[in-house]
């Protein structure tokens, strides 16, 4: 009995944990696969698990600013490859970023593939993923 509900507890937590990752990782193809480029002010740099984000307003045509998200990989990742910490990107700062947006149109873009990220005011890169320019993948 006691090996039956061993082996059922691990089963259960197996699955758990494989539907977790794959509700995680997948973009279920909510992306836009053509890259835009958006610029605007930070308001905010979260550096937290699992995905960091970027909070930054966005001036549009008639000077209406909107509220926009960027998803970056993990702090770990950002700290390790960029040298990023929790203030690398203040309040006020201006960045250019080159990512994917959503299809539905919302003001969201992942950053974590074929993205950039340029400090407006000095051009200077901060961010780049491996893939950065390339085209599209081919449907």
């Amino acid at each position: 009995m006691k090996t039956s509900l061993r082996a059922l507890a691990v089963a259960f937590g197996s699955l758990v944990l494989s539907s977790t990752a794959l509700a995680h990782h997948g973009d279920a193809d909510r992306y836009v696969q053509d890259v835009s480029v958006v610029s605007g002010t930070i308001v905010e740099l979260q550096m937290t698990n699992p995905h960091a984000h970027i909070v930054l307003d966005v001036p549009e045509a008639g000077g209406k600013i909107v509220r926009w998200q960027a998803e970056l990989g993990g702090p770990q990742q950002l700290i390790k490859q960029f040298g990023w910490t929790p203030t690398t990107m203040k309040a006020g700062t201006k960045i250019t970023m080159t990512g994917r947006r959503l299809k539905s149109g919302a003001p969201y873009m992942n950053l974590t593939e074929r993205a950039n990220i340029v400090l407006t005011d000095s051009g200077k890169e901060i961010y780049r993923t491996e893939n950065y320019g390339q085209p599209p993948p081919k449907q």
